[in-house]
């Protein structure tokens, strides 16, 4: 009969394998976006997109600062059209007249060339999509693409991107590479088939050619809707990147996520991975909601992850037969009372079994240790016991009492 060894005869050192919590970001170049940078040893960055048109000046100035003003610290706006870019500028003087500048993003689709050479003047970066940005008519007889024609085209590219990535270059301004899943160009959909390897070539056909003209302020993306595919195409850039001895940044987003509770799951199974191993600077959550109502998703996967601290930490027991209070009201009240503070960790226990052991790590905790009665913790230090009725009152008394309390 096998046995395991005694833990008394055995040394910690030798039994026990040493786990390394905190995560390890890949080594990523610093690219900067306005006020903002990319990558680096800078936070993950936030960013999301106004769904107003662009050609209205003061709605579209409305939208980017109730986003800005949440914590949205890159803002993309859309330009289909050489009126959309122009608006831009506009768009731009108002927000320094009335708020302040906000880092700028705009998206640039289908044969984008002269869209983007414009808006390039008014913006902080230029996002281009490398499967539209220059058109190949389809050929519906077509059965293959030989060199030649692959090469053919390859060279059009670089003539329609060179004006861009010069103009980029020469104002210090960035550019996002990026791909998607659902629109990849005709001849890497022949060559590589619809899958994450023909993502990464189209990818890194832009980024060489990025390279060759000395322009290396680059972001790069490869969004699918599908959590997989989406997951595959973004590890296999960054082992390719390894490879060529790149270190661009990666934004990161599933497109299409869909809304309400399922839409922000898919992004967090989408992108929490990801972060987990190391990959990506930036992220948006992409929900068919307002906006704003991306903002708190990217920020709370980036808190539960340890990457970013922006609100409290609520620790809380999921309730059983042993809880002392109405756990899940309590937990509303506590959230109520102290989720206009940042950098702290509350634990809401109902009952003494769990309770300073699992939120040994809190700063502060509130747990039911005999009916009618919280026991208030300042870390594993119990503090007071106070009537039920002043838990929360009590607990705001003692975090003010630490000199870590701002009023709402």
């Amino acid at each position: 009969m096998q046995t395991l060894p005694n833990p008394s005869t055995t040394s910690a050192s030798s039994s026990q394998p040493s786990f390394d919590t905190t995560i390890k970001r890949r080594k990523t170049r610093p690219v900067k976006v306005g006020n903002v940078t990319i990558g680096g040893n800078y936070p993950v960055v936030v960013q999301s997109m106004i769904n107003e048109d662009t050609l209205d000046i003061d709605g579209s100035v409305a939208g980017i600062r109730r986003l800005h003003e949440i914590g949205c610290e890159i803002v993309r706006v859309t330009v289909p059209s050489i009126g959309h870019a122009k608006a831009l500028a506009q768009i731009k003087q108002k927000l320094a007249q009335t708020y302040q500048p906000v880092p700028l993003v705009a998206d640039v689709h289908h044969n984008g060339m002269k869209i983007a050479l414009e808006v390039a003047k008014h913006v902080d970066k230029v996002r281009i999509n490398p499967g539209l940005y220059v058109f190949e008519k389809p050929k519906s007889d077509r059965s293959e693409y030989n060199q030649a024609e692959f090469d053919e085209i390859g060279e059009k590219i670089r003539e329609t991107l060179e004006p861009l990535v010069v103009s980029l270059r020469d104002q210090g301004k960035a550019m996002r590479i990026g791909v998607n899943h659902g629109s990849l160009a005709e001849r890497m959909l022949f060559t590589y088939g619809d899958t994450p390897e023909g993502m990464v070539e189209s990818a890194l056909e832009f980024i060489k050619i990025c390279e060759s003209l000395d322009f290396r302020n680059l972001v790069i993306s490869l969004k699918a809707s599908r959590v997989p595919v989406m997951l595959a195409a973004y590890r296999l850039m960054a082992q390719r990147m390894d490879e060529l001895g790149m270190e661009y940044p990666l934004h990161l987003g599933v497109t299409e996520a869909g809304d309400g509770e399922y839409g922000r799951i898919k992004s967090t199974a989408g992108i929490a991975p990801l972060l987990v191993d190391g990959i990506g600077d930036t992220i948006r959550v992409s929900i068919t909601e307002a906006p704003e109502k991306e903002i708190p998703v990217c920020y709370s996967i980036l808190q539960a992850l340890g990457l970013r601290k922006t609100m409290v930490e609520y620790v809380a027991c999921p309730s059983c037969g042993r809880t002392l209070f109405n756990l899940e009201e309590v937990l509303h009240e506590v959230r109520e009372a102290t989720k206009h503070l940042t950098g702290l960790d509350i634990a809401v226990m109902g009952c003494i079994v769990n309770g300073p052991g699992e939120m040994a790590d809190a700063d502060y905790g509130y747990v039911g240790k005999q009916p009618g009665f919280i026991s208030l913790y300042r870390g594993r230090e119990e503090i007071k016991k106070v009537p039920e009725s002043q838990g929360v009152e009590e607990l705001i008394n003692l975090i003010k009492a630490d000199g870590r309390w701002v009023d709402p």
